[in-house]
Formats: C-alpha cells, structure tokens, sequence
C-alpha cells in the first residue's frame, strides 16, 4: 500500500513542479509609495515646545543676550576695536555647563578649514592686480584678535577657540532662570570687500581717497540654544549665514568727527553729532510722509570728504528686542529721511550715500524703503521697529536689523540704465525685506536658507508688483524657474537641504521656494486662504526662532488645506511638474451600440443591471461609426431620450435644460514626478473659452493618467494645459490638442 500511495503521488508531484516553472514571479509588496503620502516620516514630533498645529507651545522658551558694546573705527588702519559685555539668561529648563560665542570674523583667517575646504583650481589669465593679490601680496591679518574675557567681577574666563566657535568655560553651570555678564574684548582689521570679499567691510574711492564702511559680525556673537538641536555649533562656513538669539543692544559708536553715521537701533545723542540745522531737518522728516527731507546735504558731504578730521566723536544707538547689530560709517554719506505711518506709529524710512550714488538714489531709495514696509507689513505684521535704513554699498545685498546694504549706482556721467535702476529696486525691497525674515521671525539661516531667503524673495515678489505691476521681477514667476527645474539632476538639491550642500544656491534658496510659495498662492490654495495662513504664521513666530516644520503646519492648520503632497514633492524632491494631454477623443450620441458596447451591462445601484432602453456615446475612432453618425445631439432626435424627458423632468428643469451636443474625453498625463493641479483652457470654434481647474487630488489614484469628460454646446476647437504659465511645467510641447508645433530658433 505504501508504494502504490508514492507512485499514486508522484505524477501529481511532477505537474505541481511543472506548474511551478511556468508560472510568472510573484511580485513584491512595496511600501506606501504614494505622492499624497502624509509626512509623518519627514516631521519632528510635536510636543510641548512646539505643536503639531504649527504654534509654539505651552513649554516654548528661548534664551535672551544683551549687549553693551563700545567699539571705535581706525580710519587710517581700517582698523575695528572694540569692547563688550554680554549679559546671557538662561530661560531654557536645562542646566549649561559651558556658553558658545560665534566669532564670525574668524571665517576670513588665514589656513582656516574653510579655505581648505574649498576646491580650488589654477586661473590662467588674471589681470595684473588679481594676480598680485593672489601670489605676490602678504594677506592681510583678519579675524578676530580676541585680548581677553573676564566674568561680573574682573576675572579672567577660560574659553576654547575652535575656528568661527568660542567656547566660554564657565566655572559652575548656569541653571534655569539664571543670568550671567561677562566682557570680551578684541579687534580686527577690516577688509576691502571689493577686492577681498565678505558680507562686510569698506569701499575705497580712489580718487579722494575715502572710504565706506559697512561693518557686520563685528562683535563676538551668542550662538541659540533651543529646544531643537541645543546649542547652534555649526561652523560658519560662507553660505549658511546665522543664528542668533534676540536681546537688547546699547552701542557707542566712535568715529572721526566728519563721519556721518547710521545703525540698527535709535540714534540717542543726535544734538550732539549733527548741527542745529540738520536736527531741524530731521524733525522736519518726521513729519513728511510723501516725500524725503535731506538732512545731511551733498554739498555737505563734499565738503566734508575733503578733509580727513582728526578729532572723533562717538554716536551712541540703543535697540530693543533684536538679533544683530549693524553700523554704516563714512564722511562721504548724504542722509535723506521721511515718515511712514505704520498704525498709529510713525516708522522713519532712510538712506545713506555718497555723491556717486546720485541722483539714482535720493530720487530713489528712500521711497523704495517706505512701500517696502507697508507692503510687507500688509502681508505679514506691522513693522515694529522705529526705522529701516538703505546703504548704498556697491557690489553689496546683505541685511541686519533696521539696516541693510544695496547695490546700485549711476555711471560717472549720473546716467542710470533701466537694468541698474531695477536691479537697486529689486535689492533694495529684499535686503529691507529681510528685517521680517529672519531678523523678525528669525529661522535658523545656518540650517535652513530657504526659510528666509526664500520666504523673503515671494514677499519681494509681491512687493515689486504691486509698486509696478510690468516690474521685472527675477523670482516668483513660475516660468522663471524652469530652466533650473529641467537642469542636470547632477547639480539638484531638495530645498530641505543644508545650506553648505547646495550647489546652485540662488535658484535653490531663492527662487524655487519662492515660486512654490506663488504657485501655493495663485493655483493650490487661492490667495485668501494662503495669505491667512501666511500672516498666521508670521505672527505665530515673530520674535522666535520657527523651523520648517513649524510653516508647513501652520499653512495646513490655518487653511484646511492638506498640503503634504506639495511640501514633500516641491521642498523634499527635485522632483519636476510635466503635464500633458496624451489623448482626446470625441463621442456621439447614438441609439444603436457597436460591437464593443452590445454585450455591456450597466449597474443598477446595488442590486442589479438596468435593462435599458439606453443611449450610447460611441467613438468617433471607431469604424463602425460613419460619417453620416458624426453630428451634434440634439434631443428630439433621438425619440426615447426626448420621450424620457417629456415624461420625467419637471418643466422647471425643462426650461433649464443644459443640451449639450458636443461630447469629448481628456486624457491628461503627468511625464513629470511632481503633482500639481491642472489647468485647462478651452477655445470652442466661435472663439470663446472656458477656464478650468482641477485640484491635485485628481492624480490620488494614479501617478500617471487622469480623465476629464466635457460636454459641451460649442465644438471645441482647441484645449490648451496651463496656458498662463503658473504651474512651472517645464515641457509645454505636449501641452496643447491639437499638438502645435514649436519653431526653433533657427526656423
């Protein structure tokens, strides 16, 4: 019985392996691939610090620095000493064992691993000073010259120096709810930013042999400590720019006596270092809200950069509840100034000049000044502080509270071109832009560039236009950012990448989120519930330190709008958007099926099949279809569907009849990875359009293909994707029906 039962078994065996071998692979399981994934895989956890709302916490604190700094300016040696005393609260419920202090001036040394760190290559033709510089001068001694660091009582501090990092070692921890003063002094020599590079430092005129200092990281500076990565202890490097805590700054200021100052902060002693009349200009200024008042006049400035006083005087600046602390200086400065009403304040928009920046800027500037804080107070909070200052610093675009330097200047003849004129606009609104983003709601630029250089260039955006609607604005327009959206995958970063990493810095921090910021506002959200969420974010995070976590969850939580498919796909991807049309096909109406529709059964609800009588919508690509067939419905041509009419609708619905006769099917596809919602434009035959859009969702059950069916009273005679270019698709030659053909160049 045994052996019958094996041979009995056997030849099943052998079907069974033979079935085995011919059948197809199982396919794999996958994970959850789908763009419309939510993000829980990308985002911090929300916890008492921070809120899975967006919003800080019940538990959020962070740390405060004040400072009282005097420093004096060595014209002759361009030479920038200076002492201060930092007084540091601990708010955080950690106990710190030691501070760190960010000595940014550090980055300039010479053999520092930023140099190093750096690829460089041999430059085969040089012009006779570049060649110079780099071979045959000694480099000039920069960074910090720290003398020494003393607590409260006069004692010397033990600190480590590691590059752009100072560490302060203190003798016994500071606890929560505790403060500590202590004082460091130091110098260093300033560079000529025009030759030399940096955020910083002095412009030489040659021809009168003045200069024009814009002084920046002047001053050894608080790193943050915070909730989310404890002490900021990234180097600085170049790109990623800074992190600082806010406080409260007093600041002497010493210079030669014919210098002409402004900073970040409330001038204190202004009798004291202007004339009678000059203070008489400026309470002029304070009342003139249409116009700038010159209170330090061009001939005033040429008469003082012809000599070089010996004598100093010390300008003193107070700032309440701010991160950074900037300083212009020159005997060469024409100062205008006028008002701007900012509720029931009065906000003073400046500039300060030489003579070669006119008439471009005393026409110019200031006003650029004042729209751009009520633009950006109209889209954000209103500004809080007392003045915001435009410095003409040629081959410069840098920010810091109240303060900022431009670029831009007529040629010697005063003649400006459109493209320099707006180039000074554009840089201008930005760089005062930026006392918003990040010296206001004050992300960690270290980290993440894109949460204020980005953020900052839609505002622009907005700001530009609304100045001149034809303003020529650089970033913002979707079209704008093609070029880089089809690039090299090679040379591509996410956005959420670190600002050292990034290879094509503009586009990447600039103006791709920007542009998405715009497409968010334009065609996914609509501009009344983006600019809602916008300003509840910008409220939510003035004076604190947000993260990206912290905006895309305040953007969802203040608009309803499921927004994790765009921030994963346009920030966490390089992912680029292609829609196109793959298909149209045209259907009419018939009373009789062809053969593929003979055998079709139609569902009626859940419990069986209807039985007809039926109307049949047919290809027009079939065969069996003749031309004869090929008409627009009218319904009483077709008796059963004109007799279900008559008998069933009201004469309510009568009168209202829709009569289509027209009938097309879309098939739209996405070449592209990024979702986006799609946008079609319809011309008919007559020459009339209809606009629709259709929401991203519509690809949540297909990366691929999606289906649109239009009926219709008027024969289309052309569908067109995206016609005003909003979404940034990168390919448009697949975005028309009937496919137009685009000429070349050469054609």
């Amino acid at each position: 019985m045994k052996k019958l039962s094996l041979l009995l078994l056997f030849p099943a065996m052998l079907v069974a392996q033979d079935k085995a071998a011919t059948a197809p692979a199982k396919q794999q399981g996958k994970y959850d691939t789908n763009k419309f994934s939510q993000m829980y895989d990308l985002l911090a956890t929300p916890n008492m610090f921070r809120t899975a709302s967006g919003a800080p916490g019940p538990a959020y604190y962070q740390q405060q620095a004040d400072y009282k700094i005097d420093v004096e300016l060595d014209d002759k040696n361009s030479r920038l000493s200076g002492s201060e005393t930092i007084t540091y609260t601990n708010n955080s419920p950690d106990v710190l064992e030691y501070l760190w202090v960010q000595l940014d001036q550090n980055q300039a040394k010479a053999n520092t691993q930023t140099s190093l760190a750096e690829s460089d290559k041999i430059s085969q033709v040089l012009p006779l000073d570049g060649f110079s510089s780099k071979y045959l001068k000694k480099d000039l001694e920069r960074g910090f010259n720290i003398e020494q660091v003393k607590d409260a009582k006069g004692s010397a501090m033990s600190y480590t120096i590691n590059e752009t990092m100072m560490r302060i070692n203190l003798t016994s921890p500071l606890k929560p709810g505790e403060k500590i003063s202590f004082s460091i002094k130091w110098w260093y020599n300033i560079n000529n930013y025009r030759k030399e590079g940096g955020r910083s430092g002095y412009e030489l005129f040659e021809k009168d042999g003045n200069k024009l200092y814009v002084i920046a990281q002047f001053y050894p500076r608080m790193a943050v400590y915070n909730d989310v990565e404890g002490w900021q202890n990234m180097q600085f490097w170049g790109s990623g720019e800074f992190a600082l805590p806010f406080g409260n700054f007093d600041v002497n200021i010493t210079v030669p006596a014919d210098h002409v100052i402004d900073a970040t902060g409330e001038l204190m002693n202004r009798s004291e270092v202007f004339t009678a009349e000059q203070v008489k200009r400026y309470e002029q200024a304070q009342k003139s809200f249409d116009k700038p008042v010159v209170i330090v006049t061009q001939a005033e400035a040429e008469a003082a950069e012809k000599g070089f006083s010996e004598k100093k005087k010390t300008w003193k600046f107070s700032a309440k509840n701010v991160r950074d602390f900037g300083i212009a200086s020159s005997r060469k400065f024409i100062y205008d100034a006028m008002a701007v009403k900012m509720g029931n304040r009065t906000v003073m928009a400046e500039s300060v000049y030489p003579k070669e920046a006119n008439p471009l800027w005393g026409e110019t500037s200031t006003m650029v000044v004042a729209h751009t804080l009520k633009s950006y107070s109209s889209h954000t909070f209103e500004y809080p502080y007392p003045k915001a200052v435009s410095v003409s610093a040629e081959d410069q675009g840098m920010e810091y509270p109240m303060i900022c330097w431009n670029y831009g200047r007529p040629d010697e003849n005063g003649v400006t071109s459109k493209e320099v004129k707006n180039g000074m606009i554009g840089v201008i609104i930005h760089e005062v832009g930026h006392t918003f983003f990040p010296m206001i709601v004050n992300s960690d630029e270290r980290q993440w560039t894109w949460m204020d250089e980005g953020l900052n260039s839609f505002l622009e955006y907005l700001a530009e236009q609304e100045l001149d609607p034809n303003f020529p604005s650089r970033r913002g327009p979707a079209k704008n950012i093609v070029p880089y959206m089809s690039g090299d995958q090679k040379f591509l970063e996410p956005i959420m990448s670190n600002s050292e990493t990034i290879h094509q810095f503009g586009n990447n921090a600039y103006g791709k989120p920007a542009t998405g910021l715009n497409i968010l506002r334009e065609v996914v959200m609509g501009r009344e519930l983006f600019d809602h969420a916008f300003r509840t974010y910008a409220n939510r995070w003035k004076f604190k330190h947000p993260t990206p976590e912290d905006f895309f969850r305040t953007m969802e939580d203040a608009s309803a709008v499921d927004l994790d498919w765009f921030w994963r796909g346009w920030f966490y991807s390089t992912d680029f958007v292609d829609i196109g049309i793959n298909d149209v096909k045209q259907y009419y109406v018939s009373d009789t099926p062809t053969t593929d529709l003979k055998n079709v059964k139609v569902r009626k609800g859940r419990f069986g099949f209807e039985k007809g009588p039926f109307v049949y919508l047919v290809s027009g690509d079939n065969a069996e279809v003749s031309d004869s067939k090929k008409k627009a419905l009218k319904v009483e041509d077709f008796k059963p569907l004109a007799d279900y009419v008559d008998q069933t609708f009201t004469a309510e619905e009568k009168a209202s009849i829709k009569s289509p006769k027209y009938f097309y099917e879309v098939e739209f596809n996405k070449p592209g990875g990024m979702i986006m919602p799609i946008l079609v434009e319809i011309t008919y035959e007559d020459g009339s359009k209809d606009n629709y859009k259709y929401p991203a969702q519509i690809w949540r059950k297909s990366n691929e293909t999606a289906r649109k069916v239009y009926a219709t009273t008027k024969a289309i005679k052309s569908i067109q994707i995206d016609p005003q270019l909003l979404t940034a698709d990168i390919d448009v030659t697949n975005n028309s029906w009937p496919k137009v053909e685009t000429k070349s160049k050469f054609d």
